[in-house]
């Protein structure tokens, strides 16, 4: 994975250059807009946006500097909706136990506390390294515990692992775009049908992501998600 350099990252922090962008979560059966995911954005100083993916590797470098981005993220995150929006958020599990905090006093559940857990559900990725894995099921135990929402992300991307006992869970699971990429693969599919079978069966929610056309909405509504969240819907929009 690529990294930024640490010159950018540091004046990238130094100058608070990091918002957001919300996309809607939008009900297949009604057409509206149920929640929206708070999605992390990164400019440099010439104001192009910087790949998340390689912000949070070197952020992943230094513990302290990681948590520091994701509290502060999540505090536009939420500060940005109004109160009576529903707001999905994607929360590091290592930024998690950088704090060094017992569960109650954990600054991230003391924010979600703060907005409302009514109001949030924090997604998990299920990461292909076994200790991040761990740590994801031990943080996902912590929000079950505290009756707070929780999805699955990104299940079915090739570099995820699946646990079961996360897939038990969590309240929502997210299907990752790979789906939609996959959907003329009858072995594949037969899975994700399981997948979503086994969401009904215990009380779950399907978000299919990576939304871009009408059809995409309509092999949706075929494989029976009951959301659907990409770029096809337009009502999103920055925040810095």
């Amino acid at each position: 994975m690529g990294h930024v350099s640490q010159e950018i990252l540091l004046e990238l922090l130094e100058a608070k250059r990091f918002g957001v962008e919300y996309q809607p979560i939008v009900e297949l059966k009604t057409g509206d807009t149920f929640a929206y995911e708070a999605l992390s954005r990164f400019k440099d100083s010439n104001g192009k946006f910087i790949r998340l993916d390689y912000v949070y590797a070197s952020l992943h470098d230094s513990p302290l500097s990681l948590f520091q981005v994701e509290l502060a993220q999540k505090k536009i995150q939420f500060d940005n909706l109004s109160k009576q929006q529903k707001v999905f958020v994607n929360l590091d599990q290592d930024a998690f136990y950088a704090s060094g905090k017992k569960e109650e006093d954990n600054p991230f559940i003391k924010l979600i506390e703060q907005t409302g857990r009514e109001r949030v559900v924090v997604e998990l990725i299920e990461n292909s390294e076994m200790s991040d894995a761990i740590m994801s099921l031990s943080m996902i135990e912590v929000f079950d515990k505290l009756q707070i929402k929780t999805a699955l992300d990104d299940l079915c991307n090739p570099k995820s692992m699946l646990s079961v006992s996360v897939l038990q869970l969590v309240e929502w699971i997210k299907l990752d775009r790979h789906v939609l990429q996959k959907r003329a693969d009858v072995n594949f599919m037969v899975f994700v049908s399981k997948i979503i079978d086994f969401a009904h069966a215990t009380g779950k929610k399907v978000v299919l992501e990576g939304i871009e056309k009408e059809e995409d909405v309509l092999f949706a509504r075929s494989i029976g998600a009951d959301f659907v969240q990409g770029f096809y819907y337009r009502d999103r929009f920055l925040n810095y």
